[in-house]
């Protein structure tokens, strides 16, 4: 199976490297970008090939449209005639709906939508898939199996897809953002800020691993950390007057509206 990506930025040439890590020929991944020497570059680090987008396609029993949203028009326009019969097209594009792209290649054209996050960088991604109106099964486990190369993938209705986007598209910055801030506060309690940072990170990456693997609920875990008068709990309450529980919902909701504005139009 020959995969195309179209696209060699960040989730690109990710995506790429990871098809490399779990096994896939090198000879059968192709890599096409507006900038050739971009192209060239990231295939010869991966041993793929580097085509122009047209030829890419052609040779492609799977297309990776990896490009910016405001992109996707002219790409689609590019390739639309060297679309195979029975081609399946994986957009990772944020706010490209499935109808978009529908209208836009040739009739009949498999197309399934994906939401990754970054993540996927270190093979730790979580992805939001669904797939538009002439997708198989079959073609969306093929889907499903591309994007677990770079972390966990979830399908769902395409409905929800702002919604992913406001959670786990954009929640690696929510996550950075806080990091930040606790690592500044270990810096103004007197702290070196490597020794901050080593402490944030480590405390970060254990909670997660404790709500992944105890499967229990982040209210149940918190209240165990929260002894009746203790310094947690002095620090919830501050957080609690300062509404922050409030503004992380508020900022989502944020996110949710920026991703629907950034859909364009079907026709």
């Amino acid at each position: 199976m020959t995969i195309a990506l179209l696209g060699a930025g960040v989730m690109g040439s990710t995506l790429l490297a990871a098809l490399v890590r779990s096994g896939h020929d090198p000879a059968d991944l192709v890599v096409a970008d507006k900038s050739v020497q971009r192209a060239e570059q990231v295939a010869d680090e991966h041993g793929a090939r580097a085509l122009p987008a047209p030829e890419a396609v052609e040779a492609a029993d799977v297309v990776v449209l990896a490009v910016k949203p405001q992109d996707m028009a002219a790409l689609v326009e590019e390739v639309h005639d060297h679309v195979r019969p029975g081609t399946l097209v994986v957009s990772i594009a944020a706010g490209i709906s499935t109808d978009f792209l529908e209208r836009r290649l040739p009739e009949g054209t498999s197309v399934v939508r994906v939401m990754p996050n970054t993540p996927a960088l270190v093979d730790q991604g979580m992805s939001g898939m669904s797939p538009g109106r002439h997708c198989t099964d079959e073609q969306l486990e093929q889907a499903r199996m591309l994007m677990a190369n770079v972390g966990r993938v979830i399908v769902l209705d395409e409905v929800h897809q702002d919604a992913v986007t406001a959670i786990s598209g954009s929640g690696p910055a929510y996550i950075f953002y806080v990091v930040e801030a606790m690592i500044e506060a270990g810096v103004l309690l007197g702290l070196p800020r490597d020794t901050a940072t080593e402490l944030v990170v480590q405390t970060l990456y254990g909670a997660a691993t404790m709500i992944r693997e105890t499967g229990t609920h982040p209210t149940v875990l918190r209240e165990q950390v929260s002894s009746p008068g203790g310094t947690s709990v002095a620090a919830l309450r501050a957080l609690e007057d300062h509404k922050v529980r409030a503004a992380f919902l508020t900022a989502m909701e944020a996110a949710a509206t920026r991703s629907s504005q950034l859909s364009p139009p079907a026709v």
